[in-house]
């Protein structure tokens, strides 16, 4: 059996509850489960999907129907030292995909009267995708100056839109205030941890590609988190399975415009030291003032011996062009991690970076902001 915890108050909840956050502080939920080892040579055999490595995968107990085939993106070389995995090849043409078909087979489990999420873009359109086949009414919460061609994504799933004057932060809090209405599964990328353990299988992937081994470093955006803190459950089960000999270090990238972590990463705080104000920036996706697994993230980054890096707008652009002139459209937030790996000494050995989006949901920018 698996259960909610609250990091901060040991609260605890089950997991076939629709109580989405902490009742005491409002916080998000952790997930007490403990997987077993996945066995690297019975992978070949297996189903080409997330639910593959079901050994580590919470939903997996019972047999999963929600699937679109996501997952098993490829590792193509950009350097001789820096690769790319590119998971703006998922089904919804992005990395959220890992994480939305937990929440949307959870849900179905469930079956509430209605999946509600909010989103900047791409985890909205990937809840509503997969909610989509899995059967289940879906609304979500976007500012109301989404990418017109993410809207049109999630429309055309099935989604209704509910569009929030304001920026990211308005928008969180007018989805969270909707998701304590009678029979709502919150499906939150944020708040509910399965989402988390859907994103671990980036990592996963990684060790079952290279062989067995995880990279020296690995590069990842950085807004809400939910890459990087799926990324340090993989490597701690890894580790602690006896399945890898070291850990990788993880290496953070923010929008220089939009930073509050880096911010109190390189002040050496444990926490945000206040909400960033919030500029306009290409990286619209991890543009987060105030993440609420702040200082999950902060630890998870120092106990790896990484560091948090910061991309200007300039550098976004540029990025995404010399991405597309290597045959990688990719959209403006999902180059953040080649901007900043561009921009500084490398690493010794293998560094991978996410390429999180594709350029279709955004198109190409324009340089300056």
């Amino acid at each position: 059996m698996t259960a909610y915890v609250c990091p901060r108050c040991r609260v605890h909840a089950p997991a076939d509850a629709l109580t989405w956050c902490c009742p005491q502080c409002r916080g998000p939920w952790d997930l007490e489960f403990a997987g077993a080892p996945v066995s690297l040579e019975s992978l070949a055999s297996r189903v080409n999907s997330l639910w593959r490595y079901e050994e580590v995968l919470p939903l997996a107990t019972e047999t999963p129907q929600v699937t679109l085939g996501e997952g098993r993106t490829p590792l193509v070389p950009l350097t001789d030292t820096v690769s790319a995995k590119l998971d703006f090849l998922m089904p919804t043409l992005s990395f959220k995909d890992r994480g939305a078909v937990m929440l949307a087979e959870l849900a179905r489990r469930l079956a509430p009267r209605r999946v509600l999420a909010d989103s900047s873009g791409n985890a909205g359109t990937a809840i509503a995708a997969y909610c989509a086949r899995a059967g289940l009414d879906c609304t979500v919460f976007v500012p109301e100056a989404t990418s017109p061609k993410k809207l049109e994504q999630i429309r055309a799933h099935g989604a209704l839109l509910n569009l929030v004057p304001g920026d990211r932060e308005a928008t969180a809090r007018a989805a969270r205030a909707a998701a304590d209405e009678p029979g709502t599964f919150y499906a939150s990328h944020v708040y509910n941890p399965h989402f988390l353990h859907g994103t671990k299988t980036y990592v996963y992937e990684l060790w079952e590609d290279l062989g067995g081994v995880l990279p020296d470093t690995l590069v990842v955006p950085v807004g809400n988190g939910t890459l990087l803190l799926g990324a340090a459950l993989a490597i701690e089960e890894l580790y602690g399975h006896g399945l890898v000999d070291t850990r990788p270090a993880l290496v953070a990238v923010q929008a220089e415009a939009v930073s509050p972590l880096a911010e109190a990463f390189h002040a050496g705080a444990d926490a945000l030291l206040a909400p960033a104000p919030v500029h306009p920036t290409l990286a619209e996706g991890i543009a987060i003032p105030n993440p609420p697994r702040a200082a999950q993230i902060l630890r998870a980054v120092r106990a790896t011996g990484g560091t948090f890096l910061t991309v200007t707008e300039d550098q976004l652009h540029a990025a995404q062009v010399d991405l597309a002139r290597r045959g990688l459209f990719v959209e403006s937030t999902g180059v953040a991690c080649w901007a900043a790996v561009r921009a500084t000494p490398q690493r010794p050995g293998l560094t991978v970076v996410p390429l999180c989006g594709a350029g279709a949901k955004t198109g190409l920018s324009s340089g300056r902001e």
